[in-house]
């Protein structure tokens, strides 16, 4: 069994994807819209060019995505998507790259646990938490 977070998205699931490919280095390995689903009839016209799904991989993980119909969506709430990245310099980047034009709710540090641990939301409105373990 793998465990993959999957994304609701406020209609802006193509440029979160895009985002979070450059910003964590994976690659998106699919994408469908609503229009080239069966869907296709059952949604607004101006919905035709939203996602349905999208992946993105990054290494052997998954992250996953679509755009929630606007009756359906939810601002995320109760969770983070968690990052435990090994090298300090590579959480600071991406740290620094998830919240731009986001928010800060605890910023980039060392804690007892970690060389480097912070939490945000990106300009999406999804949580993240960045960690970077201290050397056992």
């Amino acid at each position: 069994m793998r465990l993959h977070p999957h994304l609701n998205f406020d209609g802006r699931c193509a440029e979160g994807f895009k985002f979070y490919e450059q910003c964590l280095g994976g690659k998106i390995s699919f994408s469908m819209t609503y229009g080239e689903s069966p869907a296709a009839t059952q949604v607004p016209a101006d919905w035709s060019k939203k996602i349905i799904h999208s992946t993105l991989q990054v290494g052997d993980d998954q992250l996953t995505g679509a755009d929630a119909p606007p009756n359906w969506y939810q601002k995320p709430q109760g969770f983070h998507v968690a990052l435990d990245i090994k090298d300090a310099a590579e959480a600071e980047r991406i740290f620094k790259t998830l919240v731009e034009n986001g928010s800060v709710q605890m910023p980039l540090q060392e804690t007892f646990w970690a060389q480097r641990f912070g939490m945000c939301t990106d300009r999406f409105g999804i949580p993240w938490m960045v960690n970077c373990s201290k050397p056992v």
